[in-house]
């Protein structure tokens, strides 16, 4: 792919490559109003919702003895960045993007503090000669597996629908649901206990994880090279794509091994370090340590023409996941972490103020008005 003749690139926006949250989310805090409605239903069978997990990354019901916890997420659109790979190098990356997918599902599931059980597949392809590549299929076979064997859940069953008309031929969208358990349920974590005082603390990212790509995509075209341009010595831009996203589940298992229960956890995909906005509580947070930025995610800013406040609106940039726990706990937590292979750093703190997030290694402050998901 030759990169195309233009004075002055413009910067690239999020909205440009097809994805437009404003006109997403209205929608979706439509449909949670909806959905509130029906949680009466849960009292036929002697059960309840946990009315603070609406808006949350999962859904939680109270049985009884413990809480239930639940999810389902899609992949997006990072499998199209492997079927392309596999045409420009012959390799299948489909056990990194079975990874991706299940990921997408346990690292919301955690942050209520739940330790996931099942976890179910939803695959369903342009066609059934998509399952025809013995090689792709059984990749996103060994990886989904291998992914359950790293978060200790058992893979529960899924659905293979071939869907011609829907789904466009030669493709796949990939999806997990998966459930999970809370007990004893002091580890629920939606917030309640959220206050000035806790510490923030930030879990490394592997990448671009799997929120962004739509931007990314939309990058190759001013690329000289497309997928196969270097971001840095060895490492081409597609390859760096598909670097798997982190699970998290073993850092939030060893938490509670180790007496720690977060007060709050925030997973930072769509929107960015906006998530940090997640919980509806009026607060400060204070970020005064960023980690380092991969090299995949500095090269998209940079080559889609964005400031630091549109890439960290935008993209992980170095932080998949966010703990809020006691300020006692946050060295601890950050070892923890660590012991698990996760780089972790505490980053910051929860103050009393107006609900914003000031980053200020980079000077941006995102505001009540820039995430609205409830």
């Amino acid at each position: 792919m030759t990169r195309k003749d233009t004075p002055a690139e413009a910067p690239l926006s999020y909205e440009q490559a097809g994805v437009d949250y404003d006109l997403i989310d209205p929608m979706k805090v439509a449909a949670q109003r909806a959905a509130k409605s029906t949680a009466r239903h849960l009292s036929a069978h002697g059960f309840s919702e946990v009315a603070a997990s609406r808006g949350e990354s999962a859904y939680v019901v109270d049985v009884g003895p413990f809480y239930l916890a639940s999810i389902i997420e899609c992949l997006g659109s990072k499998a199209l960045v492997a079927d392309e790979m596999k045409v420009l190098t012959g390799r299948s990356y489909y056990g990194a993007i079975a990874q991706d997918t299940i990921a997408m599902a346990i690292n919301d599931l955690i942050t209520v503090g739940a330790t996931p059980l099942v976890v179910q597949a939803y695959w369903a392809a342009g066609g059934s000669e998509w399952f025809a590549d013995g090689e792709r299929a059984q990749a996103l076979v060994e990886g989904w597996k291998a992914a359950c064997d790293t978060c200790g859940v058992a893979w529960g069953g899924g659905e293979t629908p071939a869907l011609a008309g829907i789904v466009e031929a030669g493709r796949i969208d990939l999806a997990a649901s998966c459930t999970g358990l809370i007990n004893p349920k002091e580890r629920l974590s939606v917030g309640d206990k959220l206050a000035p005082g806790d510490a923030i603390v930030l879990l490394a990212s592997s990448g671009i994880h799997a929120n962004g790509l739509s931007l990314a995509r939309k990058l190759i075209e001013r690329l000289p090279q497309g997928y196969l341009t270097e971001v840095a010595a060895g490492l081409s831009y597609g390859d760096a794509l598909l670097v798997p996203t982190t699970l998290y589940s073993p850092v939030t298992e060893a938490l509670y091994k180790a007496g720690i229960t977060p007060h709050y956890c925030a997973n930072i995909t769509g929107h960015g370090w906006r998530k940090l906005l997640r919980h509806p509580a009026e607060q400060t947070y204070r970020i005064h340590t960023v980690p380092p930025v991969p090299p995949v995610l500095r090269f998209i800013a940079e080559h889609a023409g964005h400031d630091a406040r549109e890439a960290y609106s935008t993209l992980n940039m170095g932080a998949g996941f966010a703990l809020f726990v006691k300020a006692a706990d946050a060295e601890r937590t950050v070892e923890t972490a660590r012991a698990q292979g996760v780089a972790a750093w505490l980053a910051g703190a929860v103050e009393a103020g107006p609900k914003q997030v000031v980053i200020e290694p980079i000077g941006v402050t995102f505001g009540n008005d820039d995430l609205r998901l409830r």
